[in-house]
């Protein structure tokens, strides 16, 4: 599988389809493997998808060493660099949001648009997720991966949600426990959340800019993506509704949609 030399590590990626050349950075603690297979088939129709492994996840390295959401976006820059890529679309997940964001401010000639899904400016400015939800995030003591994954479930997806596709959500759960994060790794990207401090910059964003979450988000509230939408200059909102955190799942077929209506009017 192919790796990427960027910042003294090595970056597993993956490129699939052929087209505008498409970026897509996960969340908190979760590999590549992650992301909604049925929505990274669907987008390599029409591009170049790219996914990776951020540090600490998936195949790429695991520094045991402070990390930054500063540092994952010079991550995905050098991996851009890497592949020859001068800009890209960049859709960006949770904390995958937030590192699309931090691209988006400090190396804006490298986005051809931005696309924020379930994401937060962080600070004292975003709207905190239920404590009960961090306390879900932060896992128990004990878990097992396996485990956790299945308590995370909770909060992304409806209980009704859950139900009704079980069988799915346990497929995809036994493909991402191929290569588990490690609890150092875990908790270094959530260290790496705390240090997010943009939102006097929001207003300097000039790409093209989605904005798309759940309506019943219980880990990052829909008001983060209300107020990411009204600082970044000429943003679009959508906001899912009965769908959570996992809204590019559960809400898959009308996010499409929009999202694919939305890359057709942007170019690189």
């Amino acid at each position: 599988m192919p790796h990427a030399h960027v910042n003294g590590i090595e970056l597993h990626y993956d490129i699939q389809g052929r087209g505008q050349p498409l970026l897509l950075i996960m969340g908190l603690g979760a590999p590549a493997a992650n992301w909604d297979q049925p929505f990274v088939e669907a987008m390599t129709r029409t591009h170049q998808v790219i996914t990776y492994d951020n540090r600490g996840t998936g195949q790429s390295d695991k520094p045991d060493e402070d990390y930054s959401i500063a540092l994952f976006a010079s991550d995905a820059v050098g991996l851009l660099d890497e592949l020859q890529l001068p800009k890209a679309h960049v859709f960006g997940i949770s904390m995958g949001g937030m590192i699309a964001q931090e691209l988006a401010i400090h190396y804006p000639q490298r986005l051809a648009s931005l696309t924020l899904g379930c994401t937060t400016p962080g600070g004292k400015y975003s709207v905190p997720a239920p404590p009960e939800s961090m306390e879900a995030l932060k896992g128990r003591a004990g878990q097992t991966p396996e485990e956790a994954g299945r308590a995370a479930w909770k909060l992304a997806y409806s209980e009704d949600y859950i139900r009704e596709h079980g069988d799915e959500l346990e497929a995809h759960l036994q493909q991402s426990l191929t290569h588990v994060t490690p609890r150092f790794a875990y908790e270094r990207h959530i260290q790496a959340t705390m240090t997010l401090r943009v939102f006097r910059q929001l207003k300097e964003i000039s790409a093209p800019t989605l904005v798309a979450t759940g309506r019943d988000d219980v880990l990052i509230p829909s008001a983060n993506s209300e107020i990411l939408a009204r600082e970044i200059p000429h943003a679009e909102l959508r906001i899912f509704d009965n769908a959570g955190h996992g809204f590019v799942t559960s809400a898959r077929e009308p996010f499409l949609a929009v999202f694919q209506e939305f890359l057709s009017r942007q170019s690189v």
